[in-house]
C-alpha cells in the first residue's frame, strides 16, 4: 500500500527496533508497522484482555465489553480514520490494539491498590507497565527480551496522553534511557489517531453497556444536547422500530458524527504542512475534535462520570476489588511461593526490585484469575465483586 500523505509514519523509514533485526529472519512481505500489530496479536498479554475490566469487573453477562472487545473496536475506529487521512493503517491499528496491554485486573480499581502497594518503591502507572510489558516482560523471542517493537509504535504509546513533560515514572523512565523515545515531544498523527480513537469508542460504547446494566436512563441521557439532536434524527428515521435497535442506531451515530469531525478537524488543522516533521512541531494536538464537539464530548464524559463510573454500586465493587489486589500483594510479598509459573524463583532480594516484581506477576493477571488466588490464599473472595 502506497502512503497517500507525506504527514504518515513510512514503516521504510521506521527508526528501527531497540534489538536489530537481520533481515534474513524476517517471516513473510510484511512491513515494519505490520510485523509490529502481529506480534501484539500473538501475545499472551493481548490475550489475556479477554479477561479484564473495561467498565464492570467480572461482568457476569456474555454481552459486557471487556478490554480486549474494546481494544478491537478501538482498532476499527483509528483504522477508517487513519485511512481517511491517509495515514498508515497498520501502525494505527498496532497501536490500538496494545494501549490498554498495561491495565491490571479490575482496571483503574486494580491500578490504585497497585500504586499504594508500590508508594514506596516508585508506584505503579498503566501506561509505563504497556510499555514495560512490551519491552521487557512478554518475551517469546531466544535472542531478546520483550517484543522488540518499532521506535513509532513505543513511543506512540508512551505519549498516550499527549508529551510526557513531567518526571516519568520509574518504568517508563528506564525504557526510555535503554531506548530513547523523546518523550517531551508530540507523536506521530497515528498515535494521536490512536489516541482519540479510543475516546471515541469508550465515550460511545460505555453508553451501551451502561444502559444494558440498567446504570443509565434514556431520559437522562436525553439531557445531553448532543445525545439529544442524534436521538431526534433516529426518531424521525425510524419511527416504528423496536427501542433496543434504535438505541444501538444511537451509539453508531455517535461514533459516526464524531469520527467526521476528526477527520474534518484534523485535516484543517494540518493544511499546509508537508512533512511529519511538522505535526511533531506544532506544539499541540494535530488530530482532534473541532472545538463545538469538544465541548460536548467532554460534557457527556463529565455525565459518564457522575452516572456510570461513580455509580455507588460501581464505587462499591471497587472497594472490593482495590482490597483483592492490596490482598494478593500483601501475601506474594509476605509469602513469595504463593506466586506460580517460576514467579518466586525470580523473585529479586533486595528493593525496589523485589516490589516491581510481584506488582508485575499481579498486573499480568485477568479479573478471574485474580479472583480465584485471593480465595484460594485467603479462603474466599468479596461476595458481589461484579456489580453486573
Amino acid at each position: 500500500m502506497s502512503l497517500l500523505s507525506p504527514l504518515a509514519s513510512n514503516p521504510a523509514c521506521s527508526r528501527g527496533r531497540e534489538f536489530p533485526l537481520e533481515a534474513a529472519l524476517a517471516r513473510g512481505p510484511r512491513s515494519d508497522y505490520q510485523r509490529d500489530r502481529d506480534r501484539i496479536i500473538h501475545s499472551i498479554a493481548f490475550r489475556r484482555l479477554r479477561h479484564k475490566t473495561q467498565v464492570f469487573i467480572a461482568p457476569d453477562g456474555d454481552h459486557y465489553r471487556v478490554r480486549l472487545t474494546h481494544s478491537l473496536e478501538v482498532a476499527q475506529i483509528g483504522r477508517v480514520i487513519a485511512r481517511a487521512l491517509g495515514l498508515d493503517e497498520d501502525l494505527t491499528e498496532a497501536l490500538c490494539l496494545a494501549h490498554d496491554i498495561g491495565h491490571p485486573p479490575f482496571g483503574h480499581s486494580g491500578e490504585d491498590a497497585l500504586n499504594g502497594a508500590m508508594a514506596g518503591q516508585g508506584g505503579f502507572d498503566h501506561n509505563a507497565h504497556c510499555l514495560r510489558t512490551l519491552m521487557r516482560l512478554e518475551s517469546p523471542y531466544c535472542e531478546h527480551d520483550g517484543l522488540n517493537l518499532t521506535w513509532e509504535l513505543l513511543e506512540g504509546l508512551a505519549k498516550h496522553n499527549g508529551p510526557v513533560l513531567a518526571q516519568p515514572n520509574w518504568a517508563l523512565a528506564e525504557l526510555d534511557a535503554a531506548f530513547p523515545l523523546e518523550l517531551a515531544g508530540y507523536p506521530s498523527l497515528e498515535a494521536q489517531v490512536a489516541a482519540i480513537a479510543d475516546d471515541i469508542a469508550y465515550d460511545n460504547h460505555d453508553i451501551d453497556d451502561g444502559l444494558r446494566a440498567g446504570f443509565l436512563a434514556l431520559d437522562d441521557l436525553l439531557e445531553q444536547p448532543f445525545v439529544a439532536e442524534q436521538w431526534r434524527a433516529i426518531e424521525r428515521r425510524f419511527p416504528g422500530a423496536p427501542q433496543d435497535r434504535r438505541l444501538r442506531e444511537l451509539v453508531r451515530s455517535q461514533i459516526g458524527v464524531m469520527v467526521n469531525d476528526v477527520i474534518t478537524e484534523t485535516g484543517r488543522r494540518t493544511r499546509g504542512m508537508s512533512s511529519q516533521a511538522e505535526v511533531r512541531a506544532a506544539g499541540g494536538l494535530c488530530a482532534d475534535f473541532s472545538p463545538e464537539i469538544a465541548v460536548e464530548e467532554r460534557r457527556l464524559k463529565r455525565f459518564m462520570y457522575e452516572r456510570l463510573y461513580y455509580h455507588p454500586e460501581q464505587l462499591a465493587t471497587a472497594i472490593k476489588a482495590r482490597d483483592v489486589t492490596s490482598g494478593l500483594f500483601a501475601a506474594f510479598a509476605q509469602e513469595p511461593g504463593l506466586m506460580s509459573d517460576g514467579w518466586a524463583a525470580r523473585l529479586p532480594a533486595e528493593e525496589p526490585q523485589r516490589s516491581r516484581h510481584i506488582a508485575d506477576y499481579i498486573a499480568g493477571m485477568t479479573d478471574r484469575f485474580a479472583i480465584a488466588a485471593y480465595a484460594r490464599i485467603y479462603g474466599e473472595a468479596p461476595e458481589g465483586l461484579s456489580s453486573v
